[in-house]
């Protein structure tokens, strides 16, 4: 089916405001409203964009939103539905750092947002059942996504690795055949990438070039070293928040360790990417040599510098995403790929759950193992009590997502109060 360009529009801003929870919840939401109830994509479709999207550094939800854009009206297409993806958890983030940096905590507002932290449990559950169900159609899929599972939750192998296993073996298990000859010439997509690949760059790096030159200080500090985490973020914010805090707290001072934390918290809890964590970094890191003002500054150079470069390698690569389908051996790398993301998503989900329904999860290491065992005694019942409710009317009663996050969210507010 196709879409006008405001329809695309509206479809985006709604799930730019409902995208909480982290990649798993947001690419089971998008697969909900653009596959079973616009049908604006194919299954197929939208499993190799995933796949694509997972190579890629930086948020793949964000730049699976900006390819789906893309799909359906070209560039502009892709900015809308990308920038909608992103602008409202900005927005909340951003208000919310204000707030953090005058008031130093906002306890209703978190209770409202814990809540919804409980709900998402359930969305990421529905989300799991969703991608398997269409992505495992063969026992050796279903043994690629336990590995994958295993080694992320586990093993706590570096995601690049796993992705990069998953697509060897893929290769190497699809025998090759003939490219069918309705592919576009590579020429013709080679230069229509390098075009992208110009113009994206110099919106990305013209601004980082004139700060460094016109103002050097912090906010050419920020945008530097969030120029450097763009290419480094695969697998997701997840992989690289441990990384970013020592860099930002230990090394550069920028934050402390509680800040940081609670910025995550605050990212956690609003709808966008996980990786908008950068934003609150961004305005701590200018707030502190010049106050708030200069952190508005410092968040809108950290927003910049983080998801411009997703635009580049969406508008860039997207013109090769169709043609794999036509490489047997590339065609089973991402098969491979896809199935692999099955356990990536499982990885985040459990990890997501353990620490919404406990507020202590030791860790053990016994050898290559990571043993991740919850404490009973710090059982959050209340957000127990909301997971369960959530996956009650989501699975079982099959209530819209946005009725079933309010009722999250007042109960977790009253419980608050109480």
């Amino acid at each position: 089916m196709t879409s006008t360009l405001s329809e695309l529009t509206r479809t985006f801003a709604r799930i730019g405001f409902l995208s909480f929870g982290g990649p798993a919840a947001q690419i089971a939401l998008m697969h909900r409203v653009i596959l079973d109830e616009k049908k604006w994509v194919s299954e197929p479709d939208y499993l190799r964009a995933l796949s694509f999207c997972m190579l890629l550094p930086g948020p793949e939800a964000m730049q699976l939103a900006t390819w789906i854009g893309w799909r359906m009206h070209g560039v502009k297409g892709g900015l809308i539905a990308g920038g909608l993806f992103v602008l409202p958890g900005a927005a909340v983030v951003l208000s919310l750092s204000l707030i953090y940096a005058i008031l130093g905590d906002v306890p209703m507002i978190a209770a409202l947002f814990t809540g919804i932290q409980a709900a998402v449990i359930a969305i990421v559950i529905e989300a799991l059942i969703r991608v398997s169900k269409r992505a495992l159609k063969s026992r050796e899929a279903y043994l690629i996504a336990a590995a994958a599972f295993v080694a992320l939750f586990f093993l706590k192998l570096p995601f690049p690795l796993i992705i990069l296993a998953a697509a060897v073996w893929g290769f190497i298990r699809t025998s090759g055949g003939p490219r069918d000859p309705s592919t576009p010439p590579p020429p013709q997509a080679l230069a229509q990438s390098l075009r992208a690949a110009a113009v994206w760059l110099t919106v990305w790096l013209l601004p980082l070039a004139a700060l460094v030159t016109l103002a050097p200080g912090r906010l050419a500090e920020i945008g530097i070293f969030f120029s450097k985490l763009a290419l480094l973020t695969f697998g997701g914010a997840y992989a690289l928040l441990a990384w970013m805090a020592q860099e930002v707290v230990e090394e550069k001072g920028w934050l402390t360790l509680t800040q940081m934390m609670d910025g995550l918290g605050l990212a956690e809890t609003t709808p966008g990417p996980l990786i908008l964590v950068n934003q609150f970094v961004g305005f701590m890191a200018a707030d502190q040599v010049g106050g708030p003002a200069f952190g508005v500054a410092g968040a809108l150079v950290a927003l910049w510098m983080t998801f411009i470069p997703s635009f580049l390698f969406i508008f860039a690569g997207s013109p090769f995403i169709d043609r794999l389908t036509h490489m047997p051996r590339l065609s089973g790398a991402l098969a491979a790929i896809t199935a692999a993301v099955v356990g990536v998503i499982a990885n985040l989900s459990l990890w997501f759950a353990l620490h919404v329904l406990f507020a202590a999860v030791p860790e053990t290491v016994i050898g290559p193992l990571h043993l991740a065992w919850p404490d009973p005694a710090s059982v959050r019942p209340v957000s127990a009590m909301i997971a369960l409710l959530a996956a009650a009317l989501l699975l079982w009663r099959h209530w819209p997502l946005l009725p079933v996050l309010a009722i999250s969210a007042a109960v977790s507010a009253v419980m608050s109060v109480l």
